[in-house]
């Protein structure tokens, strides 16, 4: 039986992990993290085709069962005017939308499944390095230890050590001009906002939040920084963030300043970066998934999609295919085309989410949202992105 050592225990690395099994693979999920964190990442939107995908590992359920339901994306004006509605989700069919869970959440689901699925998960388990030899490939880890398999997944996010191992010459993350910074609320009154999620264009900042039939507030703001360093993110304390944010947003529609008066728990924040054009994505017994590869701002609401996307498409090729490499690069062929259209997608809408020092420069971003937004509710040619289904 062959056996595949996958690095990360996202979301690639475990769904990789259950499809692999299915094909008759032994599968082992390395972690570098010591334990699962609850709060990391905040949450996410698993869009049309990732539940599709999800659906297939027959997990689909019991991820919404714990999820809000948001087929459409309202969009205020930073002075409270309606600009449109979006579908999230194909044009063609809005009901048919995306669900937006706590990435913790969507963690577990997956975890339980490996588990469930008697697949060895170990954390704890940071990566060093890769030997390579013509017959198998040796990871080496922090902690001293190593294994074996016949070929390595890099399911390591977008710092990925996979992938520079692949290829030393990689291009880094680029910068979108943008900090996310987020967290959770409890606002007094504020009602819920079933099959919604609210994007308000404010002068100073970007602001999206939807609320929960529980009465939890899901937040997050996209504050443009161009030169701000991951450091210089991480030195940031969480009063300060707040103390920034309420200054950035004190002009904006309610609930929005309410919102941010009634922060519960920690706050995230993290620099929004992609990666455009990755030029090797395998060589060798060595193959790089998700992230990884080709990570994506939140912004087109599809990373976590095109990494369940991605798990399906390259187990599918190591079943079906006369060895690795050929399955690397059919694998490679079919998805490269889709995630970067998907990264330059999500790029162009973080265009609308800069904001301008420049008074003028906002003015001409409110006046040109509207007519934008009306054609993007009515536009089905991105109705691929959320159609797309691999089936296995």
């Amino acid at each position: 039986m062959p056996k595949a050592l996958i690095i990360g225990g996202g979301v690639a690395g475990p769904a990789t992990a259950l499809f692999l099994q299915r094909a008759g693979w032994e599968v082992e999920i390395f972690e570098a993290h010591s334990a699962p964190d609850p709060f990391g990442g905040l949450f996410l939107n698993v869009a049309t085709n990732g539940l599709a995908v999800l659906d297939q590992l027959g997990l689909r359920e019991r991820l919404v069962a714990d999820g809000h339901l948001c087929p459409r994306m309202v969009m205020v004006s930073g002075r409270g005017r309606p600009l449109g509605v979006v579908p999230n989700g194909p044009a063609a069919d809005p009901d048919r939308g995306s669900v937006v869970v706590r990435r913790s959440w969507l963690h577990e689901v997956l975890h339980d499944a490996v588990v469930a699925a008697g697949i060895h998960h170990r954390f704890g388990a940071r990566l060093l390095r890769v030997e390579e030899h013509a017959d198998r490939v040796v990871a080496h880890f922090a902690d001293g230890s190593t294994a074996s398999g016949d070929v390595l997944v890099g399911a390591d996010g977008v710092g990925s050590v996979v992938r520079t191992t692949i290829d030393p010459d990689a291009p880094p993350p680029a910068s979108s001009g943008l900090i996310s910074v987020g967290g959770f609320s409890r606002v007094p009154g504020l009602a819920p906002t079933p099959g919604e999620q609210y994007m308000v264009f404010g002068a100073r900042s970007f602001f999206g939040y939807l609320v929960r039939d529980d009465g939890t507030v899901y937040w997050f703001a996209n504050v443009t920084d161009r030169n701000a360093t991951r450091d210089d993110i991480r030195a940031v304390s969480d009063d300060e963030w707040l103390r920034r944010l309420r200054v950035l947003h004190a002009d904006d529609p309610q609930p929005v300043p309410r919102i941010l008066d009634h922060v519960e728990g920690e706050i995230g924040a993290y620099p929004l970066a992609d990666l455009t054009h990755v030029p090797h994505w395998h060589r060798g017994r060595l193959v790089a998934v998700g992230d990884a590869v080709h990570a994506t701002s939140p912004s087109a609401g599809q990373g976590a999609s095109l990494a369940l996307e991605d798990a399906i498409s390259l187990a599918r090729h190591l079943r079906d295919d006369v060895d690795h490499e050929q399955a690397f690069a059919g694998y490679e062929s079919d998805r490269r085309p889709r995630a970067e259209e998907v990264v330059a997608y999500a790029r162009a809408v973080n265009r609308n989410k800069r904001v301008t020092k420049s008074r003028l420069g906002v003015a001409l971003r409110d006046a040109m949202l509207p007519l934008f937004l009306r054609n993007a509710a009515s536009d089905t040619r991105n109705d691929h992105l959320y159609n797309h289904v691999i089936r296995w």
